[in-house]
């Protein structure tokens, strides 16, 4: 994380039947009115812990605990228990950590093997200043590590005081994934990020369970290049301060700290074989930096989200959310601002895109987020003396909407069977599928949708949305329909998890 251009010593921030179809204009309608740009929050924050000096980093162990392990930057390492922090520190190496700026204890990172184990890993600037991944062993209490049993990893000469990166997360392959900044100063005047011969600049890939001190994955992308470090995943970062994997799905998301004018996130899908150029120094999110035109050949990764410094200065990557506490916000990517307090989240669309919406204005100095073993996302408040840890909690959006009302009960051969009333509504933060269906009730059978259906047998709703008209034609009652009393089903389901979030239901009959 880094604030250039700023005080740079205040950095820490988802029918069976004939498949009878009619088209419905109104329907399709719905898609293209929106409600506007404002919406109420959907999220809210609750405190949990107060009184932290200068906490940058939470992390879990995954070991069945519900711990939380609190990175303070000036080099300890707290358990939050669920009820309070511990007295004692989990790990206290202050001695050996230069801080603050943008040095200091940064990160920590729990191996899949952790309850048996017991080794895990964390990333801090030496007091030269420079980087050093460590290994370190949990006591016989294991809410207090030994620390004697350090063992360097690596350790990376950093030319200047800012950029140092201190991201570490174990990836779904269970590699140790470490983010390195440029080496500091403005603008890499070094042009380390694009340099394949150091490890600056970089999203490092390591095995830290086969061999001593570790060794480099047979599939590295550059593994036997000439002048490359091998241990080399990705390049062309600024300073990813904070990275994160999707939970169930492996992809990566990087959030990569810019110079004066962008802040970004960029993207790689769990089946990249890696050695993507992210684009820094040559481009400063999807603009060019050095050169100031024709800086992009083809061969760059750009990022899938993007914001100016109208919006903020330095971007505090999250997590693509899988709890379930916030279901409504299930698959949205939570990312926030250090100097600006913005939270917001994003969606990828069908087509690819990502959008995001502002979900919170905070006032707080956010210097990272935090993920528990069941997917429940924190963050915490930087302060010298007072930062706080804090929970995302669930502000539940007005319930999405869909009524249908018949203009008569009972329909004969030759008639339109028309509905009076059709409303249906979706005011909250993500998108929702509807479909409307006739069923014949006995025996049950699905006939046909009255929707002019996709490849997901819906019409997907937007977020904020609303739509009423009428009367509307549904259907014409033909000689080969059967008898009987029929329903007319509206469902709206969320795309994602299928829950069934409204259920309406209009019955009328066929004489």
């Amino acid at each position: 994380m880094d604030t250039t251009g700023q005080n740079p010593s205040t950095v820490y921030r988802q029918g069976r039947g004939k498949p009878v179809f009619w088209f419905l204009p109104g329907l399709v309608m719905l898609l293209l009115f929106s409600l506007g740009t404002g919406q109420a929050a959907t999220i809210d924050l609750e405190p949990l812990v107060t009184g932290l000096a200068r906490p940058v980093a939470i992390a879990h162990a995954g070991d069945g605990s519900a711990r939380l392990f609190l990175v303070l930057q000036e080099g300890q390492v707290l358990i939050y228990d669920g009820t309070e922090v511990l007295p004692t520190p989990f790990l206290d190496i202050a001695p050996l950590v230069s801080c603050c700026g943008e040095r200091g204890l940064l990160g920590i990172a729990f191996p899949p093997h952790y309850r048996s184990s017991g080794f895990f890993f964390v990333n801090y600037t030496n007091t030269a200043g420079n980087t050093v991944i460590a290994r370190y062993r949990v006591s016989a209490d294991p809410n207090v590590a030994d620390p004697a049993s350090a063992t360097i990893l690596l350790t990376i000469p950093q030319p200047f005081a800012n950029h140092n990166g201190g991201q570490l997360q174990f990836g779904p392959d269970g590699y140790l994934y470490i983010g390195t900044g440029d080496g500091g100063a403005a603008g890499d005047p070094q042009n380390n990020a694009q340099n394949l011969g150091n490890l600056l600049g970089k999203l490092l890939r390591i095995d830290v369970d086969n061999g001593e001190p570790y060794t480099i994955p047979p599939d590295n992308p550059f593994v036997g290049k000439a002048g490359a470090r091998e241990e080399i995943w990705a390049f062309g970062l600024r300073n990813p301060w904070r990275f994160s994997f999707d939970r169930l799905t492996g992809d990566l998301f990087i959030a990569d700290v810019g110079q004066d004018r962008w802040e970004e996130v960029d993207w790689q899908p769990a089946t990249s074989p890696g050695g993507e150029n992210y684009g820094w120094r040559r481009m400063e999110g999807k603009h060019c930096f050095l050169p100031s035109t024709n800086c992009n050949d083809g061969t760059l990764t750009l990022p899938i989200l993007e914001y100016s410094h109208e919006q903020g200065c330095s971007i505090i990557g999250g997590y693509r959310y899988r709890g379930s506490q916030i279901p409504w916000h299930y698959g949205t990517y939570f990312y926030a601002d250090y100097c600006s307090g913005r939270i917001w989240g994003a969606r990828e669309e069908k087509s690819g895109r990502w959008t995001s919406t502002l979900l919170l204005e905070t006032g707080l100095s956010i210097s990272t987020f935090g993920q528990d073993e069941k997917g429940e996302l924190y963050l915490a408040h930087y302060s010298e003396s007072d930062g706080t840890l804090y929970r995302l909690k669930g502000k539940a959006p007005l319930p999405p909407l869909c009524n249908i009302q018949m203009s008569q009960p009972t329909y004969r051969d030759g008639d339109t069977v028309t509905a009076s009333v059709v409303q249906i509504a979706n005011p909250g933060p993500s998108p929702l599928a509807v479909e409307i269906k006739v069923w014949l009730e006995s025996p049950a059978s699905e006939l046909f949708s009255v929707l002019n259906r996709g490849a997901d047998g819906s019409l997907l709703l937007p977020p904020e949305t609303e739509k009423d008209f009428g009367p509307v034609s549904l259907f014409r009652v033909r000689p080969a329909f059967a008898r009987g009393e029929y329903a007319l089903n509206c469902r709206v389901l969320h795309p994602i998890t299928g829950a069934t979030l409204v259920l309406d239901q209009n019955r009328f009959s066929l004489q």
